[in-house]
Parts: structure tokens; C-alpha cells; sequence
């Protein structure tokens, strides 16, 4: 079984934010491959799915962005999920917009639901997949960037990116990390 993580922050008052791309890559494999409805555990919502024959566990942490390690430590635990196979969908606000980028392992990036995974697992041997929003345009709060919402043609280009990273989630399914990230980076 793998592991696939997408962050955001749950709530409507979250919905549609810069910082829920990893959720909106969940939903999006959810509904091309999920086989049972939502479910809470491990303090997210769960979805089980099937990608090229593989089982698969997709959680949406409800721990809010910044805490986000203590769900997916204890789904990891329960699973027995090794550090391979697991992989964090989240944004990126030091990509361009609705640029991907895959790793294997390394620092956070100052993405602070990345970096409170990091801590909790122990490891930086955590492969991610980092979706693009842009940064703040000069002077504008970092934290307001993220929370705020995209424009109709950033999100236009959202969409693609969101899509675009399901699939690549889907070749990490089937190919692992190294031909994904010579495929999508």
C-alpha cells in the first residue's frame, strides 16, 4: 500500500485557497480512482483507492497546514508504510504558478505543513511533490498569500496544474519517484 498526502487547511473558509492545492490533488485521484467514500481517521479524511492495481490510502489531514505530522505519522504507523511509499502533495509558493516539481527527500522549503511532517517522521527522506502558486508581489504577507484565493486565471492554470499532478501522482504509482521526477520536472 502507498501513502498519498495532500495539505491544505480544512473548513469552507479554507476552500479554494492558494494553500488546499494538495487537497484538490487528493480530491482529484479520489474521484478517478476512489473505491469508498470519505471516512475520518487519523485526524483527516480518508479515501482508499486503486492505481494500476495498487492500493492505495489518500489523506487529507484535518489538522490544520501547520500540524499536519501528526496525521500522517499516525497513518504511516497504522499502515506500516515504508518512507518510499509515501508521498505529500502541497504547495509551493517559491515556484512559479502551476509548476511542479517532485524530490525525493531535502529541506521544506519553509512550506510549514511539509516542515511539521518532516519533524514528526523523523526524516527528510519524505518524497513530495510541490505544486507552484507563486509568491506574494512585493511587500504582501506571505500567510495572506496563501490563504487567499486565486484569480480566474491563475486558477484557469491551477486546474491544468491540479490535473496534471494527479497524473504524475499516478506514474509515481506505477514508475516510483526517479522516472516521475525525470518525466515532470
Amino acid at each position: 500500500m502507498k501513502l498519498v498526502v495532500g495539505l491544505g487547511n480544512p473548513g469552507r473558509k479554507y476552500k479554494g485557497t492558494r494553500h488546499n492545492v494538495g487537497f484538490r490533488v487528493a480530491a482529484e485521484l479520489a474521484s478517478r480512482h476512489g473505491q469508498t467514500k470519505p471516512k475520518r481517521a487519523f485526524q483527516g479524511e480518508v479515501v482508499e483507492a486503486r492505481i494500476h492495481d495498487e492500493k492505495i490510502l489518500l489523506l487529507c489531514p484535518h489538522t490544520l497546514m501547520n500540524l499536519s505530522g501528526g496525521s500522517v505519522l499516525a497513518a504511516r504507523d497504522f499502515y506500516k508504510i515504508a518512507g518510499d511509499e509515501l508521498l505529500i502533495v502541497s504547495d509551493d509558493m517559491n515556484l512559479p504558478l502551476a509548476k511542479l516539481r517532485f524530490r525525493g527527500s531535502g529541506s521544506s522549503g519553509g512550506q510549514k505543513g511539509l516542515a511539521n511532517i518532516i519533524q514528526r517522521l523523523g526524516t527528510d527522506e519524505v518524497p513530495r511533490l510541490r505544486i507552484g502558486i507563486g509568491g506574494p508581489p512585493g511587500g504582501r504577507d506571505a500567510a495572506d498569500w496563501v490563504l487567499g484565493r486565486f484569480t480566474k486565471k491563475e486558477a484557469e492554470e491551477i486546474d491544468v496544474a491540479v490535473a496534471c499532478a494527479a497524473d504524475a501522482v499516478e506514474v509515481w504509482v506505477r514508475e516510483g519517484i526517479a522516472a516521475t521526477m525525470n518525466r515532470y520536472n
